[in-house]
């Protein structure tokens, strides 16, 4: 489900399949100009209530299918960085991290299995449309990784300094859990373990934070 008229907006006008959009009398539907092939139904503030995640529902939410994206294979991530997730469970890390990807023009995210599921009600609505631009790939990390022979580029305590290293043109950027970063099997397979400075006092970072502190710095990389 997605809720809001920006991200309905945003999928009917993607390649997802829109089942259907609800939408209550106060709404002005200008939704319908956008698509013919999508099943409008207005319904009422009281149904809107029943059907929706939110404490304070939003005047419309569309029905989604759930794609079924192809295995990736090393062709598909040539020249460009991706994005490895491993473990993270927080709804609205996962959502930040999926709206920081396609800021920065990343279009497909690799989770393990334990990831949180990018199609969680409250990750949707904390990507804010973006999960329509951004493919999520689950998968056994430790399988796939060392087949696609790409750098892997690992987020870790101790490791080079990030605005130092050098990154190339392509690779992989694996971000950890939140309370336990990587897992020792998949640092085995690390092939440059990054670190961003602490100047300060504080333990950790949020990964979600963390994450958008590599894509700018890639992105800056890659302007230079």
């Amino acid at each position: 489900m997605a809720e809001g008229n920006k991200s309905v907006t945003e999928f009917i006008t993607s390649g997802y399949e829109i089942s259907t959009v609800y939408y209550t009398p106060a709404f002005d539907a200008q939704l319908h100009k956008l698509s013919k092939k999508v099943i409008f139904q207005d319904i009422s503030v009281a149904d809107m209530q029943k059907i929706s995640s939110l404490t304070t529902p939003q005047e419309v939410l569309a029905v989604i299918s759930i794609p079924e994206w192809p295995n990736l294979k090393r062709h598909d991530l040539l020249n460009q960085f991706t994005l490895v997730l491993d473990g993270v469970q927080d709804p609205g890390n996962l959502g930040t991290i999926i709206r920081t990807a396609d800021w920065f023009g990343i279009t497909n995210i690799i989770c393990s299995e334990d990831t949180v599921d990018a199609y969680n009600p409250k990750v949707v609505q904390a990507t804010m449309g973006s999960l329509a631009r951004v493919n999520l790939h689950y998968t056994n990390l430790v399988t796939l990784l060392p087949q696609l022979n790409l750098p892997i580029f690992g987020a870790m305590l101790d490791g080079n300094n990030i605005y130092t290293a050098n990154f190339g043109t392509e690779g992989l950027v694996v971000m950890g859990n939140e309370g336990n970063g990587l897992r020792p099997e998949i640092q085995q397979l690390i092939t440059q373990a990054i670190t961003i400075p602490r100047l300060g006092g504080a333990e950790s970072l949020n990964v979600a934070i963390a994450t958008a502190l590599f894509c700018g710095e890639l992105s800056r990389k890659r302007f230079k």
